[in-house]
């Protein structure tokens, strides 16, 4: 060593006692915590929590899955509601004959028909028990049901639902079967229900116009014969077209047996005993 490096204290380029300087190892940049475990530095820290999660980083593929089963769901409904039946029928209804009537009166047209009820609110796949239906549930929406008065053709699709209620005003509804056994649904069978709309009389007991709430003619397949007319509760059955006996079964048991009157019209009891003869009013 020489003399001026001696006098000045120096080893080198630094202080004399001073420990030479280390270059610091990458794992001491880690700090340690209280126990002894290495802790990780801010910058992993913050590099951790800026990691998208697992839904952050497919959650477009996830809102297409999802867009895309709604939609499928939502499809297959209006799919399913626009194909449904609107009515099912557990069974045809065949009446049990009538039995001979007392001396000294005569027989009454058609056949009772066991009571389906009469509560409000049915509009799709409603079941009746016994069809064609002359009472049961019944839609209480304006133009919907009662529904107008008039001729509908065969693929006009006047459901039960809407004529029910009909009935229960009062109405007559006459129904025929597009099977190819009569020529129902054919251009001279729509013709004749047209001409029976045309001249039908005033109601029996309330003297009420037609057009109101009925005659309803619609197409009803589901029943065992060709035609039948109904008032509420009674039904009379047909093999044939007869404008004349179904005049007749309007005017003997029209408007005496339904559960709700129009306004002003007295109820059977009540009724006078002559009733108004039929006469030809257009519709």
């Amino acid at each position: 060593m020489s003399k001026s490096s001696r006098r000045s204290g120096r080893v080198g380029n630094r202080p004399a006692g001073q420990t030479p300087a280390t270059p610091e190892s990458p794992d001491r940049a880690r700090s340690s915590a209280p126990s002894g475990a290495t802790r990780a530095g801010r910058r992993e820290r913050v590099r951790a929590y800026d990691r998208p999660s697992f839904f952050e980083r497919y959650r477009t593929a996830f809102v297409a899955v999802v867009t895309i089963a709604v939609i499928g769901l939502v499809g297959a409904f209006v799919f399913l509601s626009a194909t449904a039946p609107a009515y099912a029928c557990t069974t045809e209804w065949v009446p049990d004959p009538t039995p001979a009537p007392a001396p000294g009166t005569s027989a009454r047209l058609g056949y009772v028909q066991p009571d389906q009820g009469r509560a409000h609110g049915a509009q799709q796949g409603q079941a009746y028990t016994l069809c064609p239906p002359a009472s049961g549930t019944h839609i209480n929406i304006q133009g919907l049901g009662p529904i107008r008065a008039g001729v509908y053709g065969p693929d006009d699709g006047a459901a039960p639902q809407g004529w029910i209620h009909n009935l229960e005003h009062g109405a007559l509804v006459v129904l025929y079967r597009c099977d190819g056994t009569t020529d129902a649904c054919d251009d001279s069978g729509q013709a004749a229900f047209r001409e029976l709309n045309s001249t039908f009389p005033i109601s029996p007991v309330c003297g009420i116009a037609p057009g109101n709430t009925g005659p309803v003619i619609a197409r009803f397949d589901q029943m065992a014969w060709p035609y039948a007319a109904l008032v509420w509760g009674r039904v009379l059955p047909l093999e044939m077209w007869d404008k004349d006996l179904i005049l007749e079964f309007w005017q003997t048991e029209g408007e005496r047996t339904n559960p709700e009157r129009q306004p002003g019209c007295p109820f059977p009891t009540d009724a006078p005993a002559a009733t108004p003869s039929p006469s030809p009013s257009a519709s």
